[in-house]
């Protein structure tokens, strides 16, 4: 079952969309579906890109110092930088 939605914009915007709509011949209806397929489609690749990175990195082992000794040796490397 189709449900409407109703996306309130301000005029100069509403015919911004219009326009960009009419270039590629179609209704602002049409073309607002397929921006927001669009969008869900990139987001949901986005998400599992992240997540795939994630598992990849967490099927490693890397040595890993307490967190103290680890901040102290990047403030010293930042100190270092700033002096050179």
């Amino acid at each position: 079952m189709s449900k409407r939605l109703q996306v309130v914009f301000e005029e100069a915007e509403l015919r911004e969309i219009k326009r960009v709509a009419r270039a590629q011949r179609l209704s602002v209806a049409a073309w607002v579906r397929q921006t927001l397929r669009a969008a869900r489609a990139g987001a949901q690749a986005d998400t599992r890109d992240k997540l795939a990175a994630i598992r990849s990195a967490a099927r490693h082992q890397f040595p890993a110092g307490e967190i103290d000794v680890v901040l102290a040796q990047i403030e010293r490397g930042y100190a270092a930088e700033a002096r050179s």
